[in-house]
């Protein structure tokens, strides 16, 4: 991202017990997380990566609400020209707004695009922040929806009865987690109505590092790309403008 020429990026992630043994990608430790010049992590290069190929989702006059937004992407994303960009957190001082994403102080179908990278793990009623993002997402928009998740669960693991931060950590791979996404997360962004097409960058090569990984992004992670069903044709067409 920072246009550096290295031999290698810096080792990264948790080594929590749990990530591990739940094959959790996104959240157990990686070889190539971290690059060394600029300290963005593998999941912002694949979001950059991304929305660097397929321009015309940033192009003038696009509103984007960036939530928890990471530094280097953020950095990206804001001197994009004609981009109306807008951060958002929970806690973050840093942020253009602080709100608490199931309550989300927007009027109905406000932004084009929302990115919502690795947030929804911290929300106990992620059900409502879900539908939160589908009602202000605007008709033909998108949403890039990540969360750490699991390969080998068959259904997410949560249990609210664990508030301790210790036992969170030991339970979910960090203190401040409440979750462990599994298979069926797809099935839960249904439940809100959103319509999901992962997109797996292992079918494009030759755009995102080739056979090489030369960008170190994690081979098994694909993005979850959403939008709202009564548009999902004109959607399709966006992001794919050479189909028919």
């Amino acid at each position: 991202m920072c246009g550096a020429r290295i031999k290698e990026f810096l080792p990264g992630g948790e080594g929590h017990t749990v990530l591990i043994e739940k094959s959790v990608i996104g959240g157990g430790p990686r070889s190539n997380a971290l690059c060394p010049i600029c300290f963005a992590v593998d999941r912002e290069r694949l979001i950059y990566l991304y929305l660097n190929n397929k321009r015309h989702l940033l192009a003038p006059g696009i509103r984007l609400l960036h939530m928890a937004p990471e530094p280097k992407l953020g950095a990206w994303l804001k001197a994009v020209p004609g981009l109306d960009y807008v951060t958002a957190d929970f806690s973050m001082s840093y942020v253009d707004l602080r709100i608490d994403l199931t309550k989300a102080p927007f009027r109905d179908a406000t932004f084009d695009g929302i990115i919502c990278n690795h947030v929804l793990e911290h929300i106990p009623d992620d059900a409502q922040a879900m539908a939160e993002l589908r009602r202000i997402l605007r008709p033909a928009g998108w949403a890039i929806l990540q969360v750490p998740i699991s390969s080998s669960l068959p259904s997410t693991y949560e249990d609210f009865s664990i508030t301790d931060p210790k036992e969170r950590e030991r339970a979910f791979g960090q203190d401040d987690h409440v979750r462990i996404y599994a298979r069926d997360y797809v099935d839960r962004l249904a439940d809100a109505g959103f319509s999901v097409s992962p997109f797996r960058w292992l079918d494009d090569k030759q755009n995102y590092g080739g056979a090489a990984n030369r960008f170190g992004l994690i081979e098994q992670e694909a993005l979850f790309i959403a939008s709202r069903p009564a548009d999902e044709r004109r959607l399709t067409s966006a992001l794919h403008p050479s189909r028919p």
